[in-house]
């Protein structure tokens, strides 16, 4: 019988007094750097690549950062993998929370929707509501069947009654999948797993951190789901809920942290000890670590983005260039048919500008060529 997590009472100061002003410090500073940044949402967009990846690679997962890029726009060069497709989720789950209010993905509703049950994206309401109101302007005889006229031929109404036919058995066949689900779902999940009940034993664990600082309530929140494990197919959305904490409470008000990518940064040997308390420490580690690295990344990109800037000095006003700048920017990579489609330019005209603005070329093939900002 699995035993019912609790938080250590008391919390084992001396060691996580350190960590923790560390974690709270670089987190500030980091939030603080990207409150007034010209490249924010740019830094933004990146960093959800990286982590995505980072999600990956903690489970013993290789995915490139350029096929994820790829992917996401629709473009892979190969049929997608397993390991893509999940990191692809993460990616979606990261950009959805971002976008969201903080208190959102930690609500019950929020909860729901991003384990899939829940309420319907805004995007399939509108398009929901588009088909109503695009039936409600129809004129009343767009409502007539126009092929009563045609009853009175035996072959084409022969003709309807046999796609009648082959609509209601495909019917039949759905209603029969649909009633075996239940049946075939025994071989995915676990019968005995109770995800409500373990979600509900996790949500009283971070209800339980409200008085104490942010970061340590996250490392908790964090730590809580890797030993409750509420959800059997989605064990990574543990960190992005605890980094969603760390929104919802004020302490990162401009960007969701990269947990991940700051426990890819913890030593191997380091990354799970055996006392709850290393454990908590080596979150604030790596809380530490992806703020740190991510101000790293931010000076860089601000900096070679200061030095491709002046290479758009008296260009048209109708000139591409500044959009191809600003593109580049929110992308680890970019290739010329992406650049197409977000310009609306031709491939061959994208590779033109690529030149004047002088992007490096990171793929290193001949074949297949993309560019970046490293």
């Amino acid at each position: 019988m699995r035993l019912e997590h609790k938080i250590p009472d008391p919390l084992p100061w001396s060691l996580l007094a350190s960590p923790l002003a560390a974690a709270e410090d670089a987190l500030a500073r980091l939030d603080e750097r990207l409150a007034k940044s010209p490249i924010r949402e740019a830094w933004i967009a990146r960093t959800h690549f990286s982590d995505a990846c980072a999600t990956l690679w903690l489970d013993g997962e290789l995915v490139h950062l350029e096929d994820l890029v790829l992917h996401d726009a629709h473009m892979d060069i190969r049929a997608p993998t397993h390991e893509l497709t999940r990191a692809h989720a993460v990616l979606r789950t990261r950009r959805r929370i971002a976008s969201r209010d903080p208190e959102w993905p930690l609500s019950a509703a929020g909860l729901g929707c991003l384990r899939g049950r829940g309420e319907k994206d805004e995007s399939e309401e509108g398009w929901g509501n588009w088909n109503e109101e695009e039936r409600d302007s129809e004129p009343d005889d767009a409502h007539l069947d126009p092929l009563l006229e045609t009853e009175a031929d035996p072959h084409l109404a022969a003709a309807f009654a046999a796609v009648d036919a082959a609509n209601a058995k495909a019917e039949r066949t759905l209603a029969t999948e649909n009633s075996s689900w239940s049946e075939r779902a025994g071989l995915i999940y676990d019968p005995d797993w109770d995800e409500e009940a373990r979600l509900t034993e996790w949500s009283a664990v971070v209800e339980q951190t409200r008085k104490l600082p942010p970061t340590i309530a996250a490392a908790l929140a964090a730590e809580a789901w890797d030993s409750i494990a509420p959800l059997q197919h989605t064990p990574w959305l543990g960190r992005l809920l605890a980094a969603a904490l760390l929104r919802a409470r004020a302490k990162t008000i401009w960007h969701l942290p990269c947990l991940y990518e700051g426990q890819k940064a913890i030593p191997r040997e380091r990354r799970r000890p055996r006392d709850v308390a290393s454990r908590l420490a080596v979150q604030l580690e790596a809380m530490t670590a992806a703020a740190a690295a991510g101000l790293k990344d931010h000076d860089r990109w601000f900096n070679q983005r200061t030095l491709l800037a002046r290479k758009l000095a008296g260009r048209r006003a109708t000139s591409k260039m500044p959009a191809l700048l600003d593109y580049v920017l929110t992308r680890p990579i970019v290739s010329a048919g992406m650049i197409a489609e977000e310009l609306g330019i031709t491939p061959r005209a994208a590779q033109g500008l690529v030149a004047e603005l002088g992007l490096r070329e990171v793929t290193g093939r001949g074949r297949y060529r993309a560019w970046g900002i490293l």
